[in-house]
């Protein structure tokens, strides 16, 4: 059988969905994160990770201790003691202790606010932005990144990931510099790729999560919604068999 027009513009508009999301992942060269919001565990090492090596210099101001308690299945011991670093009450916002006008100075600019950085640019982003740092001497801090060319901030996982360096492809005959082809691992860190991959990923789960909090419960609710839906219509299905039974 022959499909029908509708068959055929459903079939034409799929394709073209699959065709910009398989553009989409692979465009600028972007590593897919594999992030999982129902992982509380993923969410929990990342929000630790994050306490740990970015919040010296990032807030999250649109997020509340109390938020992450409640979201993450943690006690409010647990997030006092292990990520609050401050000495911010439970109820406060997450902003980081370094004052602006240092920051200013110390890296020419103050560091951004995280709290929708996965909004705008994507937990695939952050992924692999957190995976693309190598040393460059030629940077005031000595440090650059293949996704984002001359960014201001350092490396602050390089302890776990260790030191990485470019390898360079042809120089470009109009501009005569050469673009980073590839890195790779100059001195090993604490952790192997694999593991690092893990830590990366954590931290660009519990930045998505910041994102959009309200995402976790989301994804509960269309559970219950899809249930009742099924539900609805087993019922609909019943009534409609009682009421034409006499017609029939």
């Amino acid at each position: 059988m022959k499909p029908s027009l509708l068959g055929r513009a459903a079939l034409l508009l799929s394709g073209l969905v699959l065709s910009f999301s398989a553009l989409a992942n692979t465009a600028g060269g972007l590593m897919q994160a594999g992030t999982d919001l129902e992982d509380k565990a993923s969410l929990q090492r990342g929000a630790q990770s994050f306490m740990n090596y970015c919040a010296g210099c990032h807030s999250l101001k649109y997020m509340r201790y109390s938020r992450i308690a409640e979201d993450l299945g943690l006690s409010e011991d647990q997030v006092m003691n292990n990520l609050n670093f401050t000495g911010a009450k439970f109820g406060e916002q997450i902003v980081s202790p370094m004052p602006a006008v240092h920051a200013e100075k110390w890296f020419g600019k103050a560091p951004p606010d995280l709290s929708v950085i996965s909004r705008v640019r994507g937990s695939d982003w952050i992924y692999t932005y957190l995976k693309s740092f190598y040393l460059d001497e030629s940077r005031p801090l000595g440090w650059n990144n293949k996704l984002f060319p001359n960014a201001s901030m350092p490396n602050p996982l390089w302890e776990m990931q260790g030191l990485q360096r470019a390898l360079y492809g042809k120089k470009d005959p109009k501009t005569g510099e050469a673009a980073v082809e590839r890195l790779e691992v100059a001195q090993a860190g604490s952790q192997n790729a694999e593991e690092f991959d893990r830590t990366a990923r954590d931290i660009s789960a519990f930045l998505e999560y910041v994102g959009e909090p309200g995402a976790i419960k989301r994804q509960q609710a269309g559970v219950w919604v899809i249930l009742f839906l099924t539900f609805f219509t087993l019922m609909a299905w019943l009534l409609k068999k009682e009421y034409w039974r006499d017609v029939h």
